[in-house]
């Protein structure tokens, strides 16, 4: 048994997300009940990539989460962010020394990104589009009941967590001083949180049970500084690896410091998604306790 894994369609180079073939629904077993979890992939990385990663994390999730009292079936959606990056994007990147067609090497690639920081500014251009992708994504699912991502998509996750809580936190006014994440243009002259809308329209109205992440960070733009306060209250779950050389321990900590109540796990690795598994363990050992704290909540409702 296997938890499904539905990456969407990966954009064209304008953004929008290319012809989608006709749509299968996942066949839940007979007396389970679908818990579906949005996965974000990281910087430069695919929808279709970051599920063929966390392929064993699927398989055990499954297997952990199907059994009595749970009876669940995970359904995982791997969406793929709309800015697609030129190699010159990524770090690291050297030019081929025999290439002769500059602009050809730079369409070439599979990388993309919800957002794309501006060294100058600090801003982070496209995140608006990036969140307007994972609306579509969320209703296309028909809703989710968690989030996780991995570093860029760790960071992300967190905000979209943040902005489905309940009682809903307010945007800054389009007119105020406050300048957008991720200004348009330069004579853009209001936010656009329209974003914010589709987000919870997406997942009728509805917030997340958890957020998981996996070298995540704390997104610094005085314009998401509503986000995080007051603190994420989702029950959030962070992994974080002790040799990580791509994201520093602090920028990870600066996320975990705005959470109300998050668990941290620290792994003896780099910048991945643990998929041995004792670590998919911790993080089956965490969800099962937050089913079992939604399971007792709806009774004392009762």
């Amino acid at each position: 048994m296997s938890a499904s894994a539905t990456p969407t369609p990966t954009p064209t180079p304008n953004g929008q997300p290319a012809q989608e073939a006709k749509k299968q629904t996942p066949s839940i077993p007979k007396g389970k009940t679908e818990t579906k979890i949005l996965m974000l992939h990281g910087y430069t990385q695919s929808g279709p990539l970051f599920s063929s990663k966390t392929k064993a994390l699927s398989k055990l999730l499954a297997k952990a989460l199907s059994p009595p009292p749970f009876n669940l079936h995970p359904t995982l959606v791997y969406p793929t962010a709309p800015h697609r990056l030129r190699p010159s994007d990524i770090p690291g990147y050297v030019p081929a020394e025999t290439s002769n067609d500059q602009d050809e090497d730079e369409d070439e690639g599979d990388s993309w990104a919800w957002f794309r920081k501006d060294e100058a500014t600090g801003s982070y251009r496209g995140l608006e589009a990036g969140m307007r992708a994972i609306a579509r994504a969320i209703a296309d699912a028909g809703g989710v009941d968690g989030v996780c991502g991995f570093s860029q998509g760790g960071a992300t996750a967190a905000l979209v967590a943040s902005a489905l809580e309940r009682p809903y936190r307010t945007p800054p006014p389009p007119s105020s001083a406050v300048a957008s994440p991720s200004p348009s243009d330069a004579d853009a002259k209001e936010a656009d949180w329209s974003w914010v809308d589709a987000l919870r329209a997406a997942n009728d109205h509805q917030p997340l049970k958890y957020c998981v992440v996996y070298s995540g960070f704390y997104a610094p733009p005085e314009a998401l500084r509503w986000l995080y306060e007051p603190k994420i209250a989702t029950p959030t779950l962070h992994f974080l690896g002790s040799l990580d050389t791509v994201v520093e321990e602090s920028r990870s900590r600066g996320l975990v410091d705005r959470c109300q109540d998050p668990t941290v796990v620290v792994h003896p690795g780099g910048h991945y998604v643990p998929v041995a598994k004792d670590w998919v363990m911790v993080l089956v050992g965490w969800l099962r306790q937050r089913y079992e704290d939604s399971g007792a909540a709806n009774k004392e409702a009762l």
